[in-house]
């Protein structure tokens, strides 16, 4: 607590489910008037539809009342959301899938649980028939409008972070081709919780997450600028870390 207050800002990228960590945060931030920005996730809007597509899009001022797998973690966010309250400029900034290299020797979520099971097994997979979308967004782009919130926003704040969409089985086929394999293979749910475990097989690959980011670029001039999901997997997804 006593490196929060002394911090000029704090952004919480450890967890989006630590309940905890974000009372101690908050309890530290009070009447600073210092921006807090936690990290959500998409999976919120999850609906683990076993591959299937869905017409729902979810927009930043309509969130669907969470299923018991993703109330915790939107009890968070209303938490943190909260904070506006207690003199802390907080700001709720939910990632979709995130997809390029970082700078750190960490990858993201999905797409490397994909590209580990095919490496592993010489077939390329998605959950079901592949057809469920997520939106998506490189990580420069995630890094541009972290410190575009850092900055800009006002207090209480949800965004959602999204450049684009695509299914899983457009993002499968293309994997596939960039490692010289087969087109992709459905998966039974059950065979795909196997292999993933239950959180990432039927809300992380399994489900539709269809969301609209028009906040950032409205009130903070967020333009996102990196390369499409597809075209970043064509050029990019198997060269080194730079």
């Amino acid at each position: 607590m006593a490196q929060a207050r002394a911090a000029d800002a704090v952004v919480n990228a450890a967890s989006s489910d630590h309940r905890g960590a974000v009372e101690a945060l908050l309890d530290a931030l009070a009447g600073s008037g210092k921006v807090f920005l936690h990290t959500s996730g998409s999976s919120i809007v999850g609906d683990a539809s076993g591959g299937e597509a869905s017409e729902q899009i979810y927009f930043e001022d309509h969130l669907p009342t969470p299923g018991a797998d993703k109330a915790t973690r939107l009890a968070i966010d209303e938490l943190v959301l909260a904070g506006a309250a207690r003199g802390v400029r907080t700001a709720v900034l939910c990632n979709s899938l995130i997809y390029g290299h970082g700078a750190l020797p960490r990858d993201s979520v999905q797409l490397p649980r994909l590209l580990k099971q095919a490496r592993k097994s010489g077939v390329m997979r998605h959950v079901g028939p592949g057809r469920n979308i997520w939106s998506n967004v490189h990580i420069d782009d995630v890094v541009a409008l972290y410190l575009l919130a850092l900055e800009k926003t006002r207090a209480g704040v949800f965004y959602f972070v999204e450049s684009g969409e695509n299914s899983f089985g457009e993002l499968s086929a293309a994997m596939a081709v960039a490692l010289g394999l087969g087109p992709p293979e459905d998966w039974p749910l059950p065979l795909a919780i196997a292999e993933w475990g239950y959180e990432m097989a039927s809300y992380g690959l399994g489900s539709n997450s269809r969301v609209r980011g028009r906040r950032a670029r409205a009130e903070l001039g967020w333009v996102p600028a990196g390369p499409s999901a597809l075209a970043w997997i064509g050029a990019d997804m198997l060269r080194p870390r730079p």
